[in-house]
């Protein structure tokens, strides 16, 4: 359950999804929250740590992505929602998809505040499409 301290993860703006003619996906606009660890913590121990909380029973996550950075597509099962997770920099970003609700992302960040003896920061960044 979410105490006082939890962010609630109010998602302002929504990505949109495009599907080009040459196929694929497109995500036009964005909101990222950017959690931040009050402990000086390195990339491969976020990634570790984030692993150690998906791997957990309701998640379902996967690394499909050859990209020099950890980025996982996580679903949660007991919310439904499912999102990007990018760890990059110091920190753990979600990435909200177009029908992400603030639960499933609160329940990760919670997740990870057990996880850890360290308090967390979290910011959001929203950018809105066409630009």
């Amino acid at each position: 359950m979410a105490d006082e301290e939890t962010p609630t993860f109010a998602i302002r703006q929504r990505p949109t999804r495009r599907y080009p003619r040459r196929g694929g996906v497109e995500y036009e606009g964005e909101s990222v929250f950017r959690l931040v660890p009050a402990a000086d913590v390195d990339d491969a121990a976020l990634a570790d740590l984030l692993e150690s909380v998906l791997s957990v029973d309701g998640y379902r996550y996967g690394d499909w992505f050859d990209l020099p950075m950890p980025l996982y597509l996580v679903h949660d099962d007991d919310t439904g929602d499912t999102f990007r997770v990018a760890v990059r920099d110091g920190r753990v970003e979600f990435h909200v998809l177009p029908a992400t609700e603030p639960p499933g992302l609160r329940r990760l960040y919670e997740r990870l505040r057990e996880a850890t003896d360290c308090e967390w920061s979290v910011n959001s960044h929203t950018s809105p499409a066409g630009r």
